[in-house]
């Protein structure tokens, strides 16, 4: 931290706090779901319990019948939609790509791709197969950005480790640790300091 003592740091150490346990009862809640939904993960992979798919399976809605109580305008868009699975895919392999170089000549550990892009709905047998691609889609794009944005997150603390003059809604974490906007004495004193926080990131 830059600024010791103050009341954000103490409602920062809080906040710190607060996200541990919440991590701690999520994973308590998962683990009730789990067993109430009758699945386990085994290496990332999800199992579940004999018969329960077949039980899913009479819980989905039929192809057709999907296609046609489906909006005419979700059709119609459906190719816009899917068209955005390029600039996606393409983020992708650059932000891949740029941590595997630039990264290791920082000295900046990896973001862990698997971490971030998670892809497990189509194992749900109660969704079609338009419903499962779209559960695909959905995760892929949304874990892509997810991991893109903790790259780029890495990258400004380790080159421009400031704090903006104005707040944006949903800041990454990083940024509370960040020097203060016109403080030049900090940041000529906890620059390198906040660059070697990095190696710690996981």
């Amino acid at each position: 931290m830059i600024l010791k003592n103050s009341t954000i740091d103490d409602l920062l150490e809080r906040l710190k706090l607060l996200e541990a346990e919440l991590e701690t009862e999520i994973d308590r809640l998962l683990n009730e779901k789990r067993e109430l939904f009758r699945y386990t993960l085994k290496k990332g992979k999800v199992q579940f319990e004999y018969g329960i798919k077949v039980l899913q399976k009479h819980q989905r809605t039929g192809l057709w019948h999907y296609i046609f109580a489906a909006h005419l305008g979700h059709l119609l868009i459906a190719p816009i939609i899917y068209s955005v699975i390029f600039p996606i895919s393409l983020l992708d392999f650059m932000a891949t790509f740029y941590q595997h170089i630039c990264f290791r000549v920082y000295g900046i550990p990896l973001v862990i791709r698997s971490k971030y892009i998670i892809i497990d709905r189509q194992h749900l047998a109660y969704l079609n197969i338009i419903e499962k691609l779209n559960c695909v889609y959905c995760g892929y794009c949304n874990g892509v950005i997810e991991y893109a944005r903790e790259i780029a997150a890495r990258t400004e603390q380790y080159w421009c480790p400031i704090k903006h003059a104005q707040r944006s809604p949903e800041p990454h974490k990083r940024i509370n640790n960040f020097i203060d906007y016109g403080d030049v004495d900090a940041f000529k004193k906890h620059f390198k300091n906040i660059r070697k926080e990095i190696s710690s990131s996981k």
